[in-house]
């Protein structure tokens, strides 16, 4: 009897020590199981936020050991305004800041006995456009009339509304935003790089120098209107309305010295700021005071010289005088003689 009681010990020690072991094991394992691995993806992640960093892309040289350099900035429009903390004159001139042009005489459709659409281009080189290019810095601003223009589109798009059109028509059809009105001034981030070759052997290239030149104000020097005539029967007179105005750049060729053509940057609808140009004071190289004016009167008094380069006067094809005629001296003759064609209709209307 008392050897069976050893033995069922003994039996029990050995199977509680084997559940014991075995819990142990199994314990060990699922503690095993649950440890954490190292995460080998994060450090990956690390790396490429660190590749993709703005500075690491700058301080990028595809072309290995020869240097990248950037050029400096050539042109572009200067929107920083330095106002004069005193009165900058012997008298007050705030009250052209306060101008407001006069509205528009009402015009009746059916009262329009004669309308033509004409087109011209301003040469600001001739010397009664000189004013045009008047390089000086006022209150309002740079004084250059390409840098006014910019200057009241930049800040109309500020308060949301859009006033400058794409160039791809002069119809007003399309607005430029902000991205858009800053790719047709030449500032869309477009660059070239050109390659800088050593004067002792011109095989070696010495480095690389990446140009993103903008669009030079004083690189404009002609400017595109877009008007209408209109012979109105119950004022017995002719009007003339500009609808549109547009900066024209011009297209050298690669000599760098002949020009091959122009194109508009972009397209404004002239009433659309003729409050801005009324604020702008127009350089008098005679300095009467008496014959102070403003962009908007200067453009209403016709006070600029300019050329026809088309018309919708016997003009079926709807082309442009220099499509139709090669010789430029023609040019300039076809387009003073549609010019007498609108003053003569309105004289041949009365008689003496």
């Amino acid at each position: 009897m008392r050897y069976k009681f050893f033995k069922c010990l003994i039996f029990s020690a050995v199977l509680l020590t084997v559940v014991t072991a075995a819990d142990a094991q199994r314990r060990g394992r699922t503690t095993r199981g649950n440890t954490a691995r190292p995460d080998t993806t994060r450090p990956q992640q690390q790396n490429v936020q660190q590749n993709t960093n703005p500075a690491s892309v700058q301080s990028y040289n595809p072309y290995g050991n020869v240097p990248l350099e950037m050029a400096p900035q050539v042109g572009g429009f200067n929107d920083t305004i330095r106002p004069s903390l005193r009165n900058d004159g012997a008298t007050e001139r705030r009250m052209f800041k306060d101008r407001i042009p006069l509205d528009y005489e009402f015009l009746r459709a059916d009262d329009a006995l004669y309308t033509q659409r004409v087109w011209r281009d301003i040469d600001i080189r001739e010397k009664i456009n000189l004013p045009f290019r008047y390089q000086a810095n006022d209150d309002n601003g740079d004084q250059r009339f390409v840098s006014i223009l910019v200057k009241a589109v930049k800040e109309e798009l500020k308060k949301g509304n859009a006033i400058a059109f794409s160039a791809d028509d002069d119809r007003f059809t399309t607005f430029l935003d902000s991205a858009g009105f800053e790719k047709a001034v030449g500032g869309g981030g477009e660059c070239d790089t050109n390659a800088v070759y050593d004067l002792n052997d011109p095989t070696k290239i010495v480095k690389y120098v990446v140009n993103c030149n903008k669009l030079n104000p004083d690189d404009v020097i002609k400017f595109r209107i877009k008007e209408e005539w209109v012979f109105d029967r119950e004022a017995s007179r002719m009007f003339v309305r500009i609808l549109g105005i547009a900066p024209l750049r011009t297209i050298m060729a690669q000599d760098g010295i002949t020009e091959r053509g122009v194109t508009p940057l972009f397209w404004i609808y002239y009433p659309d700021v003729r409050s801005v140009l009324a604020r702008y004071e127009v350089y008098n190289p005679k300095n009467m005071g008496m014959s102070r004016m403003t962009w908007e009167e200067l453009f209403e008094a016709r006070m600029f010289s300019s050329y026809i380069i088309k018309s919708t006067l016997d003009n079926p094809t709807n082309k442009f005088i220099r499509n139709l005629i090669n010789d430029p001296i023609l040019r300039l003759l076809e387009g003073d003689n549609t010019k007498d064609k609108i003053f003569n209709y309105e004289q041949n209307l009365w008689q003496y």
